[in-house]
């Protein structure tokens, strides 16, 4: 396997992990179109993929067909998805209300939205983030910060707003 198809299946896999799909889920929301083993294929590199399939891919996941060519980067650089911004649920039911009513408003939208009711954890996206901020009229990572220590947030996100 040549060091471009690693790097076209780490960016690949990238894309597809940033928008929180497993290799399951893609098949699933593509009603088929997409088998997991085949996308897991190309991630691998193991399986080289036309021009064709790879503009296919993209509108599926709705980026610039760009987004997926390697740039140049190392296969690892390119790779490296954002960390994962999980909000504690838990935790968040033991922030006094007047601090944490913004947040638990929000974080029952998104679970409405994704019918996803566990009410442990809600992974959450830098936009996400940067909405937050707006409505607690701070800075992301002043918000992050403040989440962090009522711990809430993991501390590993501090690099998600590094790239903001």
């Amino acid at each position: 396997m040549n060091d471009y198809a690693k790097a076209l299946g780490a960016r690949l896999r990238a894309i597809r992990t940033q928008q929180g799909l497993s290799l399951h889920a893609v098949e699933e929301k593509s009603q088929g179109k997409w088998k997991a083993v085949v996308v897991g294929s190309y991630e691998r590199g193991d399986r080289a993929v036309t021009v064709q399939r790879l503009a296919e891919l993209a509108e599926f996941y709705g980026v610039p067909i760009a987004e997926l060519l390697p740039d140049g980067a190392t296969p690892s650089g390119a790779a490296e998805p954002p960390p994962r911004l999980v909000i504690d649920l838990e935790q968040l039911a033991a922030v006094p209300p007047e601090k944490a009513r913004p947040l638990a408003r929000y974080a029952r939208t998104i679970q409405a939205q994704r019918g996803d009711y566990n009410g442990r954890v809600l992974s959450i996206r830098q936009d996400d983030l940067r909405s937050l901020a707006v409505i607690y009229d701070e800075s992301p990572s002043t918000l992050t910060e403040e989440l962090i220590s009522w711990g809430v947030l993991n501390p590993e996100a501090r690099r998600a707003v590094d790239s903001l």
